[in-house]
């Protein structure tokens, strides 16, 4: 697969579509299994409130990976997104409730670059919290 997206149709500026993300605790469950990632705070109310966390939060690398779809899904390729990073600033919580937490997620492109890549730069909110920082990614355009 290819991007999708041309090189020559975008401008710095331009805004991707915005999507939303919902993350529950059973989805919290299933990262864990899939990723290996059992760290009872990501399952276990009572483990996290005793560390001095708010309640259970989502894995760093969930909220990351949820984040770049947002890139992913605008180029139409996976694997025209050639380097990604962020740093991680507030944590997502999960509520033990029907609907879990919200993570929002807006991009733009902030550069284009040689070689036919552009870097987008991504807005990760989370009841009101900015929960990604300085999170950006490089893609290879068509």
């Amino acid at each position: 697969m290819t991007a999708k997206v041309s090189y020559e149709s975008v401008e710095v500026g331009t805004e991707l579509p915005a999507q939303s993300f919902p993350v529950t605790r059973a989805a919290l469950v299933r990262y864990a299994g899939a990723s290996g990632d059992f760290n009872p705070i990501h399952w276990n109310e009572k483990f996290a409130r005793e560390v001095g966390l708010p309640d259970v939060i989502a894995h760093g690398m969930f909220t990351m990976a949820e984040a770049i779809r947002v890139v992913t899904d605008w180029a139409g390729d996976p694997g025209a997104v050639v380097d990604y990073g962020v740093r991680f600033t507030k944590p997502v919580v999960v509520p033990n409730d029907d609907k879990g937490a919200l993570i929002e997620v807006s991009g733009k492109v902030a550069a284009k670059l040689d070689d036919r890549l552009v870097r987008v730069d991504l807005v990760a909110m989370c009841d009101g919290n900015k929960v990604l920082g300085m999170s950006r990614a490089v893609v290879r355009l068509a």
